[in-house]
């Protein structure tokens, strides 16, 4: 087996100018949006929180209070204004000095291991191969690998909650996995079963809903209250925001969109269980990239070798990113008409880092949509291009953080 990789990340994650909070649309609770607030906006000033949010300047000193108490906010140097006029104030930013958060991605081929801080960024990572893909050796191998990352890169900071992240349909409330085709996985416990294993209180989600919040709390703007996010791997699923609330469905399967029929034109559209000739994933899968680039003659061990050599300028990888880019394109099209989100983010590697897959993309939009007239606005890369299953687990952690810091979280000091 080989080796796994460790990165550490000293950078943060990429940020949009990320506009005032609006109230209710993310956090249920007042402490919630006074910390989304500080997030955003500090260093930042009560009186400036309080405008922000709606709050009254009491409620928000109130809830600032409590969350420096828990050791989620803290007091920044005090400041005055142009010239040093007006009176001084003493501004609130994240204390990203006391915890972390942990993340599990479990992909079809690997896991990766993460922990973030609590502004969202990436401390560090750990990739390793699947050497049993049934739930025990999995879950158990996660468990077990946590310590040393902690130990190694922590620092001190104590880690409040782990989240873990997978594709296909997940049920958050109930903290389980309940079908993963290409893992065989049905109806297991995740939840249970890690916080049993590792003593945290442990979230679990979907990877797109995941970085559909991860987008909220630390990305891109327009996803506040109108998105939605298509993720490309080796599943192929959706995430959907509405009124700012992630979209979930009554059980739990929002996002199911892998096996739309988006029938290549190429007369190489591939079969699939699903039973639709050329179905989304079974043409755009990486599975599908590997198995396209053998038979076009170029012989890689795996998708990121692939990645690798579109990266370098071989022409025969950069046309199989531009076909797969066609076709995600086409897909994105459905979903635009069907949900005319503010933006439509695409989780695909060939969109982040190849700017003419992004084209290809785009002008497939442009053909088809029949409410998208400005796809080069409407559509974009993830925010997490290179980091996007060290940032999903994460998210789920982190998101649950943001909607209720007064929760009942075990390593924060109790609300008095």
């Amino acid at each position: 087996m080989p080796p796994p990789t460790t990165t550490r990340h000293d950078a943060p994650l990429r940020r949009s100018d990320i506009p005032a909070a609006v109230p209710g649309a993310r956090r249920a609770s007042g402490a919630g949006a006074v910390l989304g607030a500080v997030l955003d906006h500090g260093p930042v000033a009560r009186s400036t929180v309080a405008r922000l949010t709606g709050l009254s300047p009491a409620a928000v000193s109130g809830h600032c209070g409590v969350l420096m108490s828990r050791g989620l906010l803290r007091e920044s140097r005090e400041t005055t204004g142009p010239r040093g006029l007006g009176r001084p104030h003493v501004p609130v930013e994240v204390d990203a000095d006391r915890y972390l958060v942990a993340g599990a991605h479990i992909a079809v081929t690997h896991t990766t291991l993460s922990l973030v801080d609590l502004r969202g960024r990436i401390v560090a990572e750990e990739r390793r191969p699947h050497g049993d893909t049934a739930p025990g050796p999995v879950l158990d191998g996660l468990a077990a690998r946590l310590p040393g990352l902690v130990a190694v890169h922590a620092e001190g900071r104590t880690v409040l909650a782990l989240g873990a992240a997978t594709g296909h349909w997940v049920d958050p409330a109930a903290g389980v996995v309940v079908r993963h085709p290409q893992l065989g996985w049905r109806d297991v416990a995740v939840r249970s079963v890690l916080a049993e294993a590792t003593g945290l209180p442990v979230h679990v989600d979907s990877h797109a809903r995941a970085l559909a919040r991860a987008e909220q709390l630390v990305g891109r703007r327009a996803t506040r209250s109108s998105a939605v996010l298509l993720f490309v791997g080796n599943v192929v699923d959706a995430a959907f925001v509405t009124a700012g609330a992630v979209h979930q469905g009554p059980r739990s399967a929002a996002g199911s969109v892998a096996h739309l029929p988006v029938g290549a034109t190429d007369g190489g559209s591939a079969s699939c269980a699903c039973r639709v000739s050329g179905c989304l994933e079974s043409e755009v899968s990486e599975a599908a990239l590997v198995r396209r680039a053998a038979a076009a003659g170029l012989s890689v061990p795996s998708f990121p070798a692939l990645l690798e050599r579109a990266l370098a300028g071989d022409p025969t990888a950069r046309e199989l990113f531009l076909r797969r880019a066609r076709l995600v394109g086409r897909a994105a099209a459905v979903l635009l008409d069907m949900f005319d989100p503010a933006t439509l983010i695409v989780v695909e590697p060939g969109a982040g880092r190849l700017p003419e897959c992004l084209a290809a993309l785009r002008s497939e939009v442009a053909e088809r949509s029949w409410v998208c007239d400005d796809p080069e606005h409407r559509v974009v890369p993830s925010s997490f291009t290179g980091s996007v299953l060290a940032t999903a687990g994460p998210a789920v952690a982190l998101g649950a953080l943001y909607d209720d810091p007064l929760g009942p979280w075990p390593a924060l000091p109790a609300v008095s």
